[in-house]
């Protein structure tokens, strides 16, 4: 095991120490499986948060002459070979099942691969201008950039935005959930394995309302990528804007599926099922809204419920369908809006399974008789609760599709092509998946409109994220007057 074993207090980790909090305090961290306190990690703020910062800006100018592409590949490789242990650590920290554990991490393996590749081939541009002059761009690292993870896919959430901004050159200072900051501890140590030198990377855990606060709102960074909630993510922009940062910010969803008649039902009910239950619906892309064409709702709902009934719920490590939700308050948020569908009129399809006597679990609800202006409808929910709404033809369902604030994600299904295409133009979405869900990878960008976020993340476009562009222009020759313009 890691540094980041269970049963210990863990500091921060800058310029390749683990140090711990300026003013010494601790936070606990639970394994939601059991709600049992599993260690102990630094409660940084605003201090800790300048030393790391402080630490990266003195590091930034070496790594402006290191070729970052070998050191990718090499931290590709280190978490390629510990794939399993941090799988473990990270279904520890989040509940989450032990195979989904293991797809994120081989999901990350792939992000430092992919952004290794593109590191020694971020070109600038020459510009014609006309004789006599040379324009030319140059892109260059923006210095120091910052992350603040989310809990529901720690590790994930940090290798998508960390990948890029290391390919780029940059040293980064990374403040994880303070509920799950164990597997970004132990990624410090890959970092430090794949020859970075100090000063590269930097975890500073601690709250968002203090760490989080500080490192959005520091004058020392050069951009800043956030993943969290609307309220959190208006915070960190107002932050930012003191310094004009830079901000790429994924800020949730309500993101629907639609089924039109004409699809294969028997297989969209498995889209479905995992677009609202994966992760225990704790994804800002889960697909938690389903919208159906009425003549075929009954038969699809069916399918549905029957299948999110058959659904195993357990410890993480015991590797079920579903584990738990990620801490007692958070099952309590979602528990009160199941209590609310149910208060406003909505219709549980089927009585959800019994759940673990310990943990923090919730059985899959999938409600009907749901309309538009219900809270179930319309706010994100962030756990494994399926709305359903019947809708006539195409324009309607494109109008229930976007009567949220959000524009993360949405999924269609249909055998038709030109219908799919015509609705993928139509509806106010980021990203838009035809006959699956959670389709893509790594090289598709991904992001959202609204409230959902700016930006994008994945692709060779999140480089831009982390990258500024130096224009020079020069004389060549002798010097020609210009004609006034």
């Amino acid at each position: 095991m890691s540094a980041a074993v269970t049963g210990a207090v863990h500091g921060h980790h800058i310029a390749g120490a683990t140090v711990a909090a300026r003013d010494r305090r601790t936070l606990a961290v639970e394994d939601p499986s059991t709600g049992d306190t599993v260690a102990h990690v630094a409660r940084g703020g605003a201090a800790d948060v300048d030393d790391a910062v402080r630490a990266a800006r003195a590091s930034a100018h070496r790594l402006r002459d290191a070729a970052p592409a070998e050191r990718g590949r090499a931290l590709a490789a280190g978490l390629d070979g510990r794939a399993e242990e941090f799988a473990r650590l990270e279904t520890l920290d989040t509940g989450k099942p032990l195979s989904l554990a293991r797809s994120e991490v081989e999901g990350c393996v792939a992000y430092l691969d992919y952004y290794a590749g593109a590191a020694d081939k971020l070109h600038g541009e020459t510009v014609p201008i006309g004789p006599g002059s040379l324009a030319g761009t140059v892109r260059e690292p923006v210095g120091v950039t910052a992350h603040i993870v989310p809990w529901n896919a720690p590790l994930s959430m940090l290798c998508r935005s960390v990948a890029p901004a290391l390919a780029g050159g940059n040293a980064a200072v990374v403040k994880p959930a303070e509920q799950t900051p164990l597997t970004a501890l132990a990624f410090a140590e890959l970092v430090e394995a794949a020859f970075h030198p100090d000063g590269t990377f930097h975890i500073v855990i601690g709250l968002g309302a203090e760490a989080g606060h500080a490192l959005a709102a520091h004058p020392g960074i050069g951009s800043l990528t956030f993943t969290g909630s609307v309220p959190t993510g208006r915070a960190v922009l107002r932050a930012a804007a003191e310094h004009i940062t830079p901000v790429v910010t994924e800020l949730g969803g309500k993101s629907p599926q639609i089924v039109f008649a004409d699809a294969d039902l028997d297989d969209v009910a498995g889209q479905v099922v995992t677009g609202f239950t994966a992760n225990s619906g704790q994804y800002c892309d889960a697909g938690s809204r389903l919208l159906v064409e009425r003549t075929v709702h009954d038969e699809l709902v069916e399918l549905v419920a029957g299948r999110a009934a058959a659904l195993t719920l357990g410890p993480g490590r015991d590797d079920p369908d579903l584990g738990p939700l990620v801490s007692a308050g958070h099952r309590g948020r979602v528990a009160g809006y199941v209590e609310a569908g149910r208060a406003e009129g909505a219709v549980v399809a089927r009585d959800p399974q019994p759940v673990p006597g310990r943990g923090h679990f919730l059985a899959p609800v999938v409600f009907t008789g749901v309309t538009p202006a219900m809270r179930i409808a319309r706010e994100e929910i962030f756990g494994p609760v399926l709305t359903v709404l019947p809708f006539d033809d195409e324009d309607h369902a494109v109008g229930l599709a976007d009567a949220t604030d959000y524009g993360l994600g949405t999924g269609i299904h249909t055998r038709d092509i030109d219908r799919a295409l015509r609705v993928a133009g139509r509806v106010r979405a980021g990203y838009v998946m035809v006959n699956e869900y959670f389709g893509g990878g790594v090289a598709v960008p991904f992001g959202g409109t609204g409230l959902s976020g700016t930006g994008r993340e994945r692709g060779l476009v999140a480089l831009d994220n982390y990258l500024t562009t130096r224009t020079v222009v020069t004389r060549v020759g002798p010097h020609r007057p210009r004609s006034a313009p």
